[in-house]
């Protein structure tokens, strides 16, 4: 497998490079390079394409990349309107702003850039490489934890260029929950969960891997990564992701209306035990980690009430230190959804559920033909899972891969 063009290189040697990224420090900051620069060279061929252009070098811009591209400028007008509403300042504005070209502009960059000539079985083959990877180094760090070395190593020098938290140039060997006594890792990621995040969308990428061998060291690698994460909703997304993906895929087929209608009939007979049952697993999924599950309810209920100061346009920024009660951690933090109503309110709200339902819809319709359609929306569906335990767009120059896999599926047609 080699890449055969310049987007592709760059794809490739960035996915297959991240660790040696990860131990320079310079992971964050290069894939706001590749981002950006991706994009002007995708610029730059659209201005120069012409009629005599070759049929295979034409690029072509999607409705659903649009709808991407407009409701992330949206964010950016949510953004500044709340900076205005509350006087911020233009100093903290244009900081915004450069963490706004960073994290939402990625939702529609990396889709963008999918619309170049990037082959999908590229990054296939890239992400069950860098999965080999991560089961060499996994026992590796295991043992520094077995052998009490420092958990983390040092925080890299790059930081002073780069901005935005410590945790993003920090590189840490592992962690340890005193609560559940459990070693979580969170390799070249800033924080365990975002580890569950990555190993759920290469999971799905790795499956769809044409070598048997690659395959196979894909889906361990993968696995083994949201495994050492110790992360309970990529557990859950592991499991409930390829069903349902297998369900709306198939769903129009008799046989599979036949068993939903079946399997509805005796729901409803046997719904009280079944809620029970619910009941049950959702106490016992929050039991595992207790004191993480209360803290996110209460930055969400916090979050929540603070909206209502600034409804339309939210405050423009997360609360960098919340009251005693949440532990002093920031408000708007910990869910999509809550963070976005509280920094960019109903407007930031809409302009991130526009572009998942389209995307959805437009995935969906194309998935019963298109395989590439199909790991696209079980990764899209990863993604709206993840909305209720994590900021997705602040993780997106890690699972940017799967954001160029929905880019390539957006332009192909059915």
């Amino acid at each position: 497998m080699k890449p055969e063009n310049l987007e592709e290189k760059i794809v490739w040697y960035c996915l297959i490079g991240i660790y040696g990224f990860y131990f320079l420090g310079a992971q964050y900051i290069l894939m706001s390079l590749v981002a950006w620069l991706l994009t002007l060279y995708l610029g730059k061929k659209l201005w120069n394409q012409t009629e005599n252009t070759p049929t295979n070098e034409i690029l072509i811009i999607p409705s659903t990349v649009w709808v991407w591209i407009i409701s992330m400028l949206v964010m950016e007008v949510a953004l500044f309107m709340a900076h205005v509403n509350f006087d911020l300042g233009v100093p903290k504005l244009i900081t915004s702003s450069i963490n706004w070209a960073r994290t939402w502009a990625y939702m529609a960059l990396f889709p963008l850039i999918g619309c170049l000539n990037i082959r999908p079985k590229l990054l296939y083959r890239g992400v069950c490489i860098l999965c080999l990877q991560s089961i060499i180094i996994i026992p590796i760090f295991y043992l520094a934890f077995t052998l009490h070395l420092p958990p983390t190593l040092y925080t890299s020098p790059l930081r002073l260029i780069g901005g935005n938290g410590e945790e993003l140039y920090n590189v840490v060997l592992y962690g340890f929950e005193e609560e559940t006594y459990q070693t979580r890792l969170q390799l070249f990621t800033p924080w365990p969960p975002a580890l569950g995040l990555v190993g759920c969308v290469y999971f799905f990428l790795a499956c769809q891997e044409s070598n048997k061998k690659w395959r196979f060291i894909g889906m361990v690698g993968s696995i083994a990564m949201i495994i050492a994460s110790f992360s309970r909703l990529a557990m859950l997304c592991l499991v409930i992701v390829p069903l349902l993906t297998w369900f709306l895929v198939n769903f129009t087929q008799p046989k599979v209306q036949i068993t939903t209608g079946v399997v509805g009939f005796f729901t409803g007979i046997f719904a009280p035990p079944l809620i029970n049952f619910f009941q049950t697993f959702k106490e016992q999924f929050s039991k595992a980690r207790a004191s993480s599950s209360r803290l996110r309810e209460v930055l969400g209920r916090v979050a929540l009430e603070r909206w209502k100061e600034a409804p339309i346009w939210g405050h423009g920024i997360v609360d960098p230190r919340g009251p005693a009660f949440t532990k002093h951690m920031p408000i708007g933090t910990h869910h999509t959804w809550f963070g976005l109503l509280f920094d960019k309110g109903l407007v930031g709200l809409f302009a991130l559920a526009v572009p998942l339902l389209w995307s959805f819809v437009d995935l969906l319709y194309k998935s019963y033909k298109n395989p590439t359609a199909r790991v696209a929306l079980s990764v899209l569906i990863v993604l709206i899972l993840f909305t209720f335990g994590e900021r997705i767009e602040g993780l997106a120059y890690l699972y940017w891969p799967g954001l160029v896999i929905m880019g390539i599926a957006f332009k192909e047609k059915v």
